[in-house]
């Protein structure tokens, strides 16, 4: 599933399709949850730092293992210093600077990809607890 993301209004889109593929697969509600938020934070990032952008959801499987996998894309001004934008506090947008670091702290796997004027792309994944 794929949602185009641009707008305060996108970004509650894009957290409630997470949960209720979340709830699909059969995740507790505390990592439906997770998911939500980590998809909050990410889609909001598109909305603020990259003006527009997806996000994109889909079930995944390795093994006998099932989970989500989100990809939240832009085309915004990308990170100069990634370490530093996944540090708590630290903010180029004016907000609590927990955004990527929170979601990497929700997510079982966290991969970023930015490259300055081209935009950002970050691919988070949780798995279901066996």
């Amino acid at each position: 599933m794929e949602i185009k993301v641009a707008c305060e209004y996108d970004i509650v889109i894009a957290r409630s399709a997470a949960k209720t593929e979340a709830k699909k697969l059969g995740f507790t509600i505390v990592d439906q949850t997770r998911i939500a938020t980590a998809i909050s934070e990410l889609a909001r990032n598109i909305v603020v730092h990259g003006s527009d952008g997806i996000v994109r959801i889909e079930e995944i499987e390795k093994g006998d293992r099932k989970g989500l996998e989100i990809w939240a894309i832009d085309r915004g001004p990308g990170i100069e210093n990634i370490e530093l934008a996944l540090k708590d506090g630290w903010t180029s947008g004016g907000g609590l600077g927990i955004g990527l670091g929170g979601a990497k702290r929700l997510m079982d796997e966290f991969e970023i990809q930015s490259e300055v004027g081209k935009g950002t792309k970050v691919r988070v994944v949780k798995w279901m607890r066996n």
